[in-house]
């Protein structure tokens, strides 16, 4: 078994873009706007300032009060759209009840999109021609290209449907430079573990602790875990640990490479935006 060390590739992608953008002598600018004080949110962004650090990007946090009005988040998101020194912008979600995610998502500038979430984005994704991908799709990717493995041919099955990662990770597997058979399963799904046990790569993004099991899964097939649970253990500080969707004991020994949470898809996420980022800052500079 080979675990797929997420930690290591995304700091090898993110020196990449520290010395392209040292090489090119520019500050790429990242926005991200924060609703609210969800304290996983809030570590969310926290974790992408650093990146930004990182790769010598300039980023802002826009911190906004639970009670905001969807009126005055639109109102900065097409003030941040006009801006010409910033390049990228997120809203970091969930967002409050009294705010349409949808709605958010449609009033960013798409070329200043970098989580690829606008209509316009998925579009292109869908056509294969993709310019701004979300970015746990676009790490899932490179988490497995860069670790010696091929999509070409395979039969990738992903447990999860979600417009972050299910169904934008499907279309991006489908383009002509991955050519994967794909196959989508969800909570409807019937007789689960006889489609997952067909999978060359499996990917669980279902947001359910330990759900895929051992007799789920094919020996010798890629495991890569999106899921980020958390579940109570008294013998933690915190009173609880992280664990994915993947039961990773019970799995590990029959898969032929397998990703650990923390530590895998996770860190993909946040250099996959860095890149996402300089890639706006070239389209908006063409």
């Amino acid at each position: 078994m080979k675990l797929i060390d997420g930690d290591a590739i995304a700091a090898r992608i993110k020196d990449e873009i520290r010395d392209e953008i040292n090489r090119m002598g520019i500050r790429p600018r990242l926005a991200a706007m924060l609703v609210g004080d969800d304290p996983a949110s809030a570590v969310y962004v926290r974790n992408k300032q650093r990146a930004c650090d990182e790769v010598g990007m300039e980023s802002e946090i826009v911190k906004l009060e639970k009670d905001t009005s969807e009126e005055e988040l639109l109102r900065i998101v097409m003030s941040l759209n006009g801006d010409k020194r910033t390049n990228g912008i997120i809203v970091q979600l969930p967002l409050p009840q009294q705010i349409r995610e949808e709605k958010v998502i449609e009033t960013i500038d798409p070329s200043k999109d970098v989580d690829g979430f606008h209509p316009t984005n998925m579009g292109f994704l869908l056509a294969g021609e993709p310019r701004f991908v979300p970015s746990t799709p676009q790490g899932i990717k490179e988490l497995v290209l860069r670790s010696g493995y091929a999509f070409d041919g395979k039969h990738v099955v992903i447990v999860g449907r979600s417009n972050i990662v299910g169904k934008p990770l499907a279309a991006l597997l489908l383009c002509k430079d991955a050519n994967a058979t794909v196959t989508v399963c969800h909570s409807r799904t019937k007789d689960l573990g006889a489609i997952t046990r067909e999978a060359d790569i499996l990917v669980a993004a279902v947001g359910r602790a330990n759900m895929i099991k051992e007799d789920m899964v094919k020996e010798g097939s890629i495991v890569i875990d999106v899921g980020i649970n958390r579940i109570e253990d008294k013998t933690r500080k915190g009173g609880y640990r992280l664990v994915g969707d993947v039961d990773f004991d019970a799995v590990k020994d029959k898969a032929a490479a397998i990703t650990p949470v923390p530590g895998g898809v996770g860190p993909m996420t946040v250099a996959m935006l860095m890149k996402n980022t300089l890639k706006a800052y070239r389209i908006q500079c063409e």
